[in-house]
């Protein structure tokens, strides 16, 4: 018995057999084909969370200036929202084309309007209004066409999360 397996152990025979090597090779494939969309997913995520938290900190200026005023006339991307907020980008009813701007798209007596285009192409808007609260909403692509109207009524799709 011990002659068997000390045989066994001197023998040449070294390495994988192919189907074992098949099967360690499936088994990769499977784990990632599991986990590419999963990472795939993540970025464009990452990008949108990333506009949405630019309209928040642009909400937070907004509120600040009203907070100072009473008013959200005269809140505007020229001076004002860059010296409240510096580390936004802030441009003043124009699409915001570069991803990290944050437009002011209106600002009256009581209600103004941000909007937020992210790195993956969808836009996002928070429309804050002193007498009906605060409301954000998604957009499809390049389906803002600027006019406040619109702007606002996609807007108002949902309650500030």
């Amino acid at each position: 018995m011990i002659d068997k397996i000390s045989r066994k152990m001197r023998s040449n025979e070294e390495g994988f057999t192919l189907i074992e090597l098949m099967v360690v090779v499936l088994i990769i494939g499977i784990l990632i084909a599991i986990a590419l969309p999963t990472f795939l997913g993540a970025r464009s995520r990452a990008q949108n969370r990333g506009a949405q938290s630019n309209l928040r900190n642009g909400l937070v200026a907004a509120k600040t200036f009203y907070t100072d005023n009473s008013t959200y006339t005269g809140f505007s991307a020229a001076g004002i929202a860059s010296g409240i907020e510096p580390s936004l980008q802030w441009v003043f009813a124009v699409d915001p084309a570069t991803p990290g701007q944050v437009d002011v798209e209106s600002a009256a007596a009581n209600q103004v309007l941000l909007v937020a285009k992210s790195a993956s192409g969808n836009y996002y808007c928070m429309l804050d209004n002193t007498t009906t609260g605060t409301t954000f909403g998604p957009g499809p692509a390049l389906a803002f066409t600027y006019a406040t109207a619109k702007v606002a009524a996609n807007c108002a799709l949902t309650a500030f999360p």
